[in-house]
């Protein structure tokens, strides 16, 4: 594994820097994220602006990763252990695989259980919409679209704006949160629209 490479690709989606591990809650939110997203690595030993600094106590951190991953996470997580010398210095690259028990919560400060996505190189409370979507896309069960004018309505304004939040989209059909958020969930599922989250917003867009 060429570290130096990673490093130098920065932090992102699947890749996470830690100089050291100084909370459970706070690895165990990245890890969430991770195993909800596309799985992603962490380099323990590795400062924010990618100085490697390298792990003083190896054992202590894979103690508390796994510790986060087992009791701040549920469901429990598993993730790998690999050590890496670069420079004579030892970095300990933690892997989490994308998961199929999503979506996973992560224990927080309030004693809440929340779920993450990761967007970019932040982990970002997951929307009830990803959330169901996570859930949905986990089972087996397929889509069945029905599809009425709501459905012809939504995705013609896409083609014609190219994007729309939940609140315009409530507004443009004309009903309620709850049954505008079952729409949405079952055309992400069906492929025919795609989920956009950033840090400020989220948003939907023709596929």
């Amino acid at each position: 594994m060429n570290i130096k490479k990673l490093i130098f690709e920065g932090e992102g989606v699947t890749l996470d820097f830690k100089k050291t591990i100084t909370s459970c809650e706070k690895i165990a939110r990245t890890m969430v994220s991770f195993a909800n997203n596309k799985g992603g690595k962490l380099l323990i030993g590795v400062a924010d602006d990618g100085t490697i600094k390298g792990v003083k106590s190896e054992d202590e951190e894979r103690y508390m990763i796994t510790r986060a991953a087992h009791m701040f996470i549920r469901p429990a997580l598993e993730p790998t252990f690999e050590e890496v010398y670069v420079d004579d210095k030892l970095v300990l690259v933690v892997d989490t695989l994308p998961s199929d028990l999503k979506p996973h919560y992560a224990l927080a400060d309030d004693g809440k259980w929340w779920a993450y996505v990761r967007v970019k190189d932040k982990s970002v409370l997951a929307s009830k919409i990803v959330l169901e979507v996570l859930k949905r896309s986990a089972g087996d069960e397929g889509v069945l679209i029905e599809y009425s004018e709501n459905e012809k309505t939504l995705l013609g304004h896409l083609e014609k704006t190219g994007r729309i939040t939940i609140k315009e989209c409530s507004e443009l059909l004309k009903m309620g949160r709850r049954r505008t958020q079952r729409i949405l969930v079952d055309l992400i599922l069906s492929g025919l629209i795609r989920i956009n989250t950033t840090e400020k917003e989220e948003y939907y867009t023709a596929c």
